[in-house]
């Protein structure tokens, strides 16, 4: 994985460890399980495509929210959500 093809704003990195206890260079890390499931996310935004990435990080199951902005993953959020647990368990027959 190269660092230099994920971003993110640092502002909503510090909040998001505080609300969710992850950061996102973390959460990175879920884009290299190779079990990983990416869905589009059609509710949180009308100007640009969104998606989840749920994927397994020291075996916790987190969801990053995300876009592609100028050839890179630009991760908007992220954390460890039941409703992410369940779709990756679900689509990996766990």
């Amino acid at each position: 994985m190269k660092p230099s093809s994920f971003e993110w704003d640092e502002i909503k990195n510090k909040l998001n460890q505080k609300k969710h206890n992850i950061s996102f260079e973390d959460a990175q890390y879920a884009f290299l399980d190779s079990n990983r499931i990416i869905a589009k996310d059609s509710e949180h935004s009308e100007s640009e495509e969104r998606f989840y990435c749920f994927g397994k990080i020291a075996e916790k199951i987190v969801t990053v929210r995300f876009t592609y902005r100028n050839k890179k993953i630009r991760i908007i959020g992220s954390g460890y959500w039941r409703k992410g647990k369940q779709i990756y368990e679900k689509e990996n027959k766990i």
